[in-house]
């Protein structure tokens, strides 16, 4: 078993690793990617690089959880906020999303590029996207389950209440990274006017 201080040194530079390699990703895109530039950005060779992880794809994945852990962190604090209805913490948690969206435009031109190789290599780009939101629908559709069962909401299907917002959201992404459009504002709104009209139909 190795000491702690060897474990909390190799985390400590896996975590740089990452940092540096998704400066990459965002600058080269996945496919213009390759070990060796995230070699040369991170100062080590390839070989020092197999120690940590064993090819860009597995950089890449790493990359995009801790992103989306940090934001499913800021999304639960939100949802925990007692002090509101479970409308205004719905509004709260889908304008953290848009907000880190915005912010991580170039990001997710670089996770777009990632799903269209996917997709040219037979790959199953729905089921990663899939795999990697289910947490953050599980959010959204646990808030809309509290406010139906509290009365706050109309009665509603869960499900369909979840499609639309994630609807809202894909919209998001592919008017910011595909359209390069300041879409940001506009869907908040009308996420707003939903969820608001969810709460007024009782």
């Amino acid at each position: 078993m190795r000491p702690m201080s060897i474990m909390v040194e190799h985390e400590k530079r896996c975590e740089e690793i990452l940092s540096k390699a998704l400066d990459v990703f965002i600058e080269q895109g996945f496919e213009n990617t390759t070990f060796q530039k995230i070699a040369d950005r991170c100062a080590v060779t390839r070989t020092s690089l197999y120690i940590y992880f064993k090819n860009k794809k597995e950089i890449f994945n790493y990359s995009i959880k801790q992103l989306l852990n940090r934001l499913e962190a800021d999304i639960q604090k939100l949802n925990e906020n007692a002090g509101q209805s479970c409308a205004e913490r719905l509004i709260s948690i889908f304008n953290c999303i848009i907000d880190n969206i915005m912010k991580d435009r170039r990001l997710l031109s670089a996770i777009l590029d990632y799903l269209q190789s996917l997709a040219r290599n037979n790959g199953d780009s729905e089921k990663y996207v899939r795999r990697r939101t289910i947490r953050l629908r599980h959010i959204l559709s646990s808030v809309v389950i509290e406010g139906k069962k509290k009365g706050e909401f109309c009665p509603i299907l869960i499900k369909d209440v979840n499609e639309i917002l994630y609807g809202l959201l894909e919209a998001a992404v592919f008017r910011i990274t595909v359209l390069h459009t300041q879409a940001g504002e506009d869907i908040k709104h009308a996420a707003s006017v939903l969820i608001r009209r969810m709460a007024n139909c009782r």
